[in-house]
């Protein structure tokens, strides 16, 4: 009896666990039902605004190198942001190689770009791989924390090249002096060179009210930044292709009013930046028929991206099924 009892009280904890692990694989499943039918509502409500016809007409309007370029330019947005990816499993002790890197990336942008709040939408996506992957919850938040700071990064940093050279148009969309336009801009470079330094020379966790944070080699740390800046320099370059076709703006002109204003859809978390690349373009061009190019610039960078990572986030969740029933 005392012996069963033993075995008993050994088996015990297994079956706790074994409840836990249930109540997981339920709750990852019902977070990738979720995911995949907000991704489909939101592609059906984005594409209800416009009939097929103006689509078409947007896009007759924009001479095809244009358009070409455009999509280029998307490409190589998101190759810059699979390489967030790829950094920020070293950074969590995890490396991985670059295909699934690049395909967690893809798939939780594709969706979250479109859906807003990233931490929760792409995080709760690019979870449902790491997990499967071997990575910890605590090593998937790292992940999620580094691509967000890189992101922060690369804001920041192009976002003070862009206050330096044209301080009189971020005086104009921000309402501050030049003065205090090129001092902002000074502050933004400085912030960035204090994470290189910081990555440089501190190696303990930095603490900050709640937040807590190891730093990352200096190595990580610089490709972070240079990443970055690279993600955001491919996305005004996008919209500019597409603007091409409603008036002659310079390129710098376009990338420093779309880092300004991209910085307040970071913070208010805006599904696809609604809002945001409206103000960019009718600050730039104001009174001009730029819908055509706000429409290509939508279905180039947010819809394309979604049609594909959809559906691509839908066939990994039946292969990694299968796979798991086999």
């Amino acid at each position: 009896m005392a012996g069963n009892k033993r075995i008993t009280r050994r088996r015990a904890p297994a079956s706790l666990r074994a409840q836990h692990q249930r109540r997981m694989t339920w709750l990852k499943r019902i977070v990738a039902v979720a995911v995949i039918a907000l991704a489909a509502g939101l592609l059906y409500h984005t594409l209800s605004g416009y009939s097929l016809d103006e689509i078409l007409q947007s896009v007759k309007a924009i001479p095809l190198p244009h358009l070409a370029l455009a999509g280029l330019f998307a490409a190589g947005s998101y190759f810059c942001l699979s390489w967030f990816d790829w950094l920020a499993v070293r950074y969590a002790g995890k490396p991985l190689p670059y295909r699934q890197t690049a395909l967690a990336s893809f798939c939780s942008l594709s969706l979250g770009h479109n859906i807003g709040f990233a931490a929760l939408s792409s995080g709760a996506v690019r979870y449902r791989f790491y997990s499967r992957w071997g990575l910890s919850t605590g090593q998937v938040a790292k992940v999620i924390i580094f691509c967000g700071i890189t992101v922060g990064l690369g804001l920041l940093t192009l976002g003070g090249v862009a206050l330096l050279l044209r301080p009189d148009l971020a005086a104009k969309m921000i309402g501050v002096a030049p003065s205090l336009a090129t001092l902002i801009g000074a502050g933004c470079l400085a912030l960035s060179a204090l994470y290189l330094v910081a990555a440089a020379f501190v190696r303990r966790k930095l603490t900050i009210k709640r937040w807590s944070l190891w730093m990352p080699e200096l190595k990580l740390a610089v490709a972070q930044i240079g990443i970055g800046v690279a993600n955001f320099a491919c996305v005004a370059a996008c919209l500019h292709q597409t603007l091409s076709a409603a008036g002659d703006l310079p390129y710098f002109a376009v990338a420093a009013a779309y880092v300004i204003a991209n910085g307040g859809a970071l913070l208010t978390h805006v599904p696809g930046g609604l809002g945001v690349i409206e103000s960019v373009v009718m600050f730039l061009l104001p009174g001009a028929a730029v819908v055509g190019a706000l429409v290509m610039f939508r279905v180039i960078y947010y819809l394309a991206p979604l049609c594909i990572g959809g559906p691509l986030f839908g066939l990994t969740e039946l292969y990694y099924r299968g796979k798991k029933r086999g």
